[in-house]
């Protein structure tokens, strides 16, 4: 019998061993290589690692929600969104003499929840537009120059370049703002 990504979810929630081992084997070799190459090391990746299995939990219990698409693809994305929050949160840090007091770890899950959230309205606006500004974004998003844009894209100019990225952007946020989630996550 197959466990869909419903039941995985579903089965986590519940605390079933096995998909736990399931996650830890398939999916904790790539989230440590991320933290290790992205200037952490082992016992970073084991932190986020389980803030991850939390985080999920955590949320799901809030609110059930439903995963789109591959449930570790998805629980990945989650490790790596949760790792760069906590190196911009280290070039926050100032070093001093006085006293710091740090987040509670509730509210640092509530935040991480809510970043989630957000990635999830993006990505589910952004699979909604034409392919054409689903690859031209991509590119974008990813810092590929103008010029190599029009090259591969066989644009005649920056500029129609330019444009069109614009054009792409403003109906992202058009159908991002739409959406009633956008007004919950705006006020948090």
């Amino acid at each position: 019998m197959k466990i869909t990504e419903i039941d995985q979810l579903k089965l986590l929630v519940s605390g079933e061993k096995q998909v736990i081992q399931d996650l830890y084997t398939k999916e904790f070799p790539k989230v440590r290589s991320f933290v290790l190459n992205n200037n952490g090391n082992a016992t970073d990746a084991e932190d986020v690692f389980q803030k991850a299995l939390m985080q999920l939990i955590a949320r799901y219990k809030v609110k059930a929600f439903v995963i789109e698409s591959n449930f570790n693809a998805y629980f990945y994305t989650v490790c790596r969104n949760l790792w760069r929050r906590e190196l911009n949160k280290q070039k926050r840090i100032v070093t001093n003499d006085e006293v710091v007091e740090r987040v509670k770890e509730a509210e640092d899950m509530t935040m991480l929840t809510l970043e989630q959230e957000k990635w999830e309205l993006f990505q589910e606006k952004l699979a909604e537009l034409s392919d054409n500004c689903k690859q031209l974004l991509q590119l974008f998003f990813q810092k590929v120059p103008y010029k190599d844009i029009v090259e591969k894209l066989g644009y005649n100019t920056d500029n129609v370049v330019r444009q069109r990225i614009f054009n792409c952007k403003s109906q992202l946020t058009k159908l991002i703002k739409k959406d009633s989630r956008y007004n919950q996550i705006k006020e948090l």
